[in-house]
């Protein structure tokens, strides 16, 4: 199908993807491919920016975007954003091609100064040091703006706030990340916030990991450890890891027939 032209004056994008109600200027363009293409990190696919809730005519016709450009094995939808960084105890602009050559955990928490969402960022804050061994970065994100973190950054644990805080939250006061990565919460009470979400981006910039839950329920940073291991380890020794594996116990050879596999079947599943 013929791709339609743009109606916004100011969009730079070409392709543009966005939709009839494209808000891309010179300044901020929009993620997708067309305009992204010079971006190591830049998505794959059609512009998250202006995604309805589901698609229909007439935006059906502007080359097909799909709900989430953020999908396993693909390029990382590329950010930046103003944050506030604990470990600086400042502000920073943070790009996502900052850590082009690292393991990245990037979080995002519903809203600052609730409930569940400190137990969380303290814990992956405490984790860092931890995460910064294997070469891996902790980013959390939010919709709050970067002053709104800074309150909540200086706030001490005791009172509900942050304080010390290790790592940097990013402000996504515009929406445009948490689109971008498919966990915005489009509608209710909380509408604007951001689900639960977690995402795994190798020193490639590829998404290995998706994970997103409702917001009553916290996550558990040492699964998000023992995964980025195991996936350090599946890229260097070509071996899969099995259900529940951690560093030290067995892997296996995906191939059918090994007679390593077949021992460990009868070694690990056999005995019950």
């Amino acid at each position: 199908m013929e791709q339609q032209k743009c109606p916004n004056p100011d969009c730079q994008c070409n392709p543009c993807n966005c939709g009839p109600d494209c808000k891309c200027t010179k300044d901020q363009p929009c993620l997708c491919s067309g305009c992204g293409k010079d971006m190591p990190f830049s998505s794959v696919g059609g512009c998250p920016m202006n995604f309805p809730p589901m698609m229909k005519p007439p935006f059906g016709k502007w080359g097909g975007p799909k709900p989430c450009c953020c999908q396993i094995n693909e390029p990382a939808p590329y950010f930046e954003a103003e944050a506030w960084s604990g470990a600086d105890n400042d502000f920073a602009h943070i790009k996502l091609t900052d850590y082009k050559d690292k393991w990245v955990v990037l979080f995002f928490y519903p809203m600052d100064f609730t409930f569940v969402c400190p137990t969380e960022i303290c814990a992956f804050s405490d984790a860092a040091e931890n995460f910064a061994k294997i070469n891996t970065v902790i980013l959390g994100a939010s919709t709050d703006n970067q002053y709104v973190h800074r309150e909540w950054a200086l706030r001490d644990r005791k009172q509900g706030g942050l304080a010390p805080l290790k790592i940097p939250i990013l402000s996504d006061k515009s929406q445009r990340i948490a689109k971008a990565y498919g966990c915005l919460i489009r509608k209710g009470p909380d509408a604007g916030a951001t689900y639960r979400a977690t995402y795994i981006i190798d020193p490639k910039g590829l998404v290995r990991h998706i994970s997103i839950n409702d917001t009553p329920v916290g996550r558990s940073i040492d699964e998000v450890m023992r995964l980025v291991q195991a996936f350090q380890f599946t890229d260097e020794h070509g071996e899969v890891c099995p259900s529940n594996w951690k560093p030290g116990k067995k892997t296996m050879k995906p191939k059918a027939g090994d007679p390593d596999l077949k021992k460990y079947f009868e070694d690990e599943l056999g005995k019950k």
